[in-house]
């Protein structure tokens, strides 16, 4: 089987977003969705609903992110108005 990022994707109500891909990236997400769907024992889904855990996947994995992220969080806590590290 193909270690891949993704798992099962949860089916939850969605939010409507406007969104033009380049069709090379289309193609990539529909070959992906084949993919995940044998390495899932899934049905293959619409490539479409893979972008949203895609880029929750790619946020949570993004240590500078993640580390900024915590130095905004951190400052907006401090009250006396010092940069927290």
């Amino acid at each position: 089987m193909t270690k891949l990022k993704l798992g099962p994707i949860p089916d939850e109500k969605p939010i409507k977003v406007t969104l033009e891909l380049p069709a090379a990236l289309h193609r990539n997400l529909t070959a992906y969705a084949e993919v995940l769907a044998r390495g899932t024992e899934q049905p293959a889904m619409d490539p479409m609903k893979l972008i949203v855990p895609m880029l929750e996947r790619f946020i949570a994995t993004d240590r500078g992110f993640a580390k900024a992220k915590r130095g905004r969080i951190a400052h907006s806590d401090n009250k006396e108005g010092a940069v927290s590290e």
